[in-house]
């Protein structure tokens, strides 16, 4: 059996060689994009932008040497990539949650400041009340600066509510926590929580780095 933290670094794995996969198929227009680039960093965004693939891993393919441009190197490329969606989909018959099908963040607000305390209660179990309402209050200020998002995690099928993801802004990376509900975890939740997160936060901060916690 996959552990959640395992079958995170298989998708993040399938994700970066899908990039690379496209990166090959499209190699005329991703050399077009380098030639027209003014400086690296124009690169990475033109690349991550054409192949719609995080800053990270259009850096990846950057780094691409020429080697892997052979048929056969293009050929062993498409084979881990399918290897890795065989790996996939047998961890996702054991925790069905993790796809991310039926599971969507929405935005945190003041109505759910019941979960936010029982997220609390749980974590932090020698805080008082009045200090998880200063912790909450303080979180709605950021969000409202811009400098957090914080997302409700539900099952877009039953109706659930999941957990809480909180992303918080330091210089150039978000710090990106998960919380999932006790009886909510060992099903694959906190995976589609990372996936689901990951494009969020990526368009709340752009051009930042994501730091993601292990999951609860």
């Amino acid at each position: 059996m996959a552990t959640s933290s395992v079958q995170d670094q298989i998708h993040d794995r399938r994700e970066l060689t899908a990039a690379l996969v496209r990166a090959l198929e499209r190699r005329h227009e991703v050399l077009d994009a380098v030639v027209d680039s003014e400086d690296h960093a124009a690169a990475v965004s033109a690349v991550a932008g054409l192949l719609d693939a995080s800053e990270a891993h259009a850096e990846a393919v950057l780094n691409l040497t020429f080697r892997r441009l052979t048929k056969s190197e293009r050929r062993r490329t498409q084979s881990e990539l399918e290897d890795l969606d065989a790996t996939l989909e047998w961890t996702a018959i054991d925790r069905p949650a993790s796809t991310g099908t039926t599971f969507r963040l929405r935005d945190f607000t003041e109505s759910d400041a019941e979960l936010f305390r029982r997220r609390c209660g749980e974590q932090y179990p020698d805080w008082a009340g009045d200090r998880i309402e200063k912790e909450r209050a303080e979180g709605v200020e950021r969000i409202e600066d811009e400098s957090a998002a914080w997302f409700v995690a539900e099952d877009t099928e039953s109706g659930d509510t999941v957990g809480l993801v909180f992303g918080e802004l330091s210089g150039r990376e978000v710090d990106v926590a998960i919380w999932i509900a006790p009886e909510m975890r060992k099903r694959g939740y906190g995976t589609a929580a990372v996936k689901h997160s990951r494009r969020q936060l990526a368009a709340e901060f752009p051009g930042t780095v994501l730091v993601v916690r292990a999951p609860a």
